[in-house]
């Protein structure tokens, strides 16, 4: 009876042994949890009017070969763009410790043992161009000193460069895409996969000193000197891109009051018909014609003060502006100055930054039509100062002196410019953010550039350590050897 016993137990102890061990093979094996190592990435832009400096994270692997980049913070440095430096050393100081202030809570952020990987880029925008062609000294020098500042951060530093403006334009592009899922979105088992029709949507960036235009072309194999090929996520785009300096909101409006200075009787008291009745601004002649878009005079004082009277004048106001325009150079496939581009018709666009600002101050954001917006314009302009601070006074007077003029300024370059009508214009959607993340360039920025980063494998934790699953499968091992010699002992004295 006992030999039965000692039979039946060494069995049990067999099988048992033989399913603990498949199964934790299974396991260990087959049950294991994938986890993404996050990477980090920071993109300084330097605008025109002010620096922002972005970080982004992604995980190490990536979507066919494009990270899928989000925005962990967004830092405001306090004072003007870069471009203003080296002239006043207390705004100066101000810039660098908020600067400073920018980096130090990134460095908080990212993990220490990651800050080595974390790539960092500076990128200048219009107002840096602009400072360029007129001062290439400043423009080095102040390069060179946040280059220097950056390298010494723990970071891996790229560089600090001027940014041409289509590469401004690709990546305003490519961020709208993307934050409109139109690259990628999630399938029903919350797989990445490309949406059905892969429809894209045009981008329209106003800034100070320059603004920009882009969208796909349906000719896949359309080539010339504003069209670039880009590949995200597997797909390749043909993009239109193109970038004009001198004809952002702040530069372009010190050309329209160049034009009235110069077309006035007295160069000194002036009758500006974009400012509203009742508001007078004295400036020296210095701020208009102090910058490489406008033509000096030839008596030209820099000191000189200028006093500028608002007449609320919509037609003629609408004149001026359109006289900073060159339409006529070229009447077919093309927009203004001579400048090739395709038709916008009829796709979608995404109009954003001083664009959105402007169609807010009038009352209109979002979709609106051709008419609601001149007749918009119209009626905001028309008001005289008191009227126009007490429907309008949440606006900062430095902004609502100008949008009168922005207004008439974007239908000119919208319509005139760009050619849209009023069938195409239904399709502009003038907005700020898309899902609470702003528009700009640094995410397409940081998203292109993401494909010059190898794609890692993804980091794989077991459900148990090695040691214990080794540890585990040599002593379940060893019992079923044991359980297997005393069943083939029992067989052979059974035998014999």
């Amino acid at each position: 009876m006992a030999c039965k016993f000692g039979t039946y137990l060494a069995f049990l102890f067999l099988l048992a042994s033989l399913a603990v061990i498949i199964t934790i093979s299974v396991i260990q094996g087959h049950k294991r949890v994938f986890e993404s190592r996050l990477k980090y990435g920071i993109v300084i832009d330097s605008g025109s009017s002010r620096s922002t400096v972005h970080l982004y994270q992604w995980p190490a692997e990536k979507q066919n070969n494009t990270g899928m980049v989000s925005q962990t913070l967004r830092c405001m440095v306090a004072g003007p763009g870069i471009s203003d430096m080296l002239v006043d050393n207390a705004q100066d100081q101000q810039s660098w410790a908020s600067i400073r202030e920018c980096m130090n809570n990134i460095t908080k952020m990212v993990p220490a043992d990651q800050h080595n990987s974390t790539v960092l880029y500076l990128g200048a925008t219009a107002g840096m161009r602009l400072l360029h062609s007129q001062n290439q000294t400043k423009s080095n020098e102040i390069l060179r000193n946040l280059q220097n500042y950056l390298q010494s951060l723990p970071f891996n530093f790229q560089h600090a460069s001027i940014m041409s403006g289509g590469e401004e334009g690709l990546y305003g592009w490519i961020t709208v895409n993307y934050l409109m899922g139109n690259f990628l979105e999630r399938n029903v088992w919350n797989m990445w996969v490309r949406p059905a029709g892969g429809k894209m949507v045009g981008s329209m960036d106003l800034g100070g000193a320059s603004t920009q235009i882009a969208f796909t072309l349906p000719d896949p194999n359309a080539r010339g000197t504003d069209i670039v090929r880009v590949s995200l996520y597997g797909y390749e785009y043909n993009i239109y891109t193109h970038s004009f300096l001198c004809y952002g909101k702040n530069e372009a409006e010190k050309r329209v009051l160049a034009a009235l200075v110069k077309n006035s009787e007295n160069a000194t008291h002036v009758t500006n018909p974009c400012f509203n009745l009742g508001y007078n601004m004295t400036v020296s002649a210095e701020s208009i014609f102090g910058t490489e878009c406008v033509e000096t005079p030839a008596d030209y004082d820099p000191k000189q003060m200028i006093t500028l009277k608002g007449s609320s004048d919509n037609g003629a106001c609408r004149d001026v502006v359109q006289s900073i325009f060159d339409l006529t150079s070229c009447t077919k496939n093309c927009s203004f100055d001579g400048v090739y581009q395709p038709s916008v018709g009829p796709g979608d666009f995404l109009a954003y930054a001083g664009f959105f600002y402007t169609a807010q101050a009038v009352g209109l954001k979002g979709i609106s039509q051709l008419d609601q917006w001149n007749s918009s314009t119209w009626e905001f302009c028309s008001w005289d100062w008191p009227t126009l601070t007490l429907k309008k006074g949440w606006i900062a007077e430095k902004y609502r002196k100008s949008y009168c003029y922005s207004a008439h300024y974007i239908q000119t370059l919208l319509v005139n410019g760009y050619k849209f009508n009023k069938d195409t214009w239904k399709h502009i959607d003038f907005q700020k953010q898309v899902h609470n993340t702003s528009i700009g360039w640094s995410l397409g920025y940081m998203l292109h550039t993401s494909n010059m980063i190898p794609a890692e494998a993804k980091l794989v934790r077991l459900p148990m350590a090695n040691s214990v699953f080794g540890g585990l499968l040599f002593l379940f091992t060893a019992l079923t050897i044991v359980s297997v010699m005393f069943l083939i002992i029992k067989a052979v004295r059974a035998c014999y």
